[in-house]
């Protein structure tokens, strides 16, 4: 369900580093928000990370 609508962009797995440089498994989640956007079929209402919205790369729909 986290996907980027534009790039694509998913969830990422990492680490967690304690003081002692324990490890333990983390996910890195995309800024996603829901806006309705201009597609080829029309408005469309669809997750677009935040990098997105914010370079240009969608055209809102009113």
């Amino acid at each position: 369900m986290a996907i980027c609508y534009v790039c694509g962009k998913i969830r990422a797995v990492g680490n967690n580093v304690s003081h002692s440089n324990k490890k333990t498994k983390r996910v890195f989640k995309p800024n996603l928000q829901r806006i309705k956007i201009v597609t080829d079929s029309g408005p469309k209402k669809t997750y677009v990370c935040t990098r997105c919205i914010r370079s240009g790369k969608i055209t809102k729909a009113i």
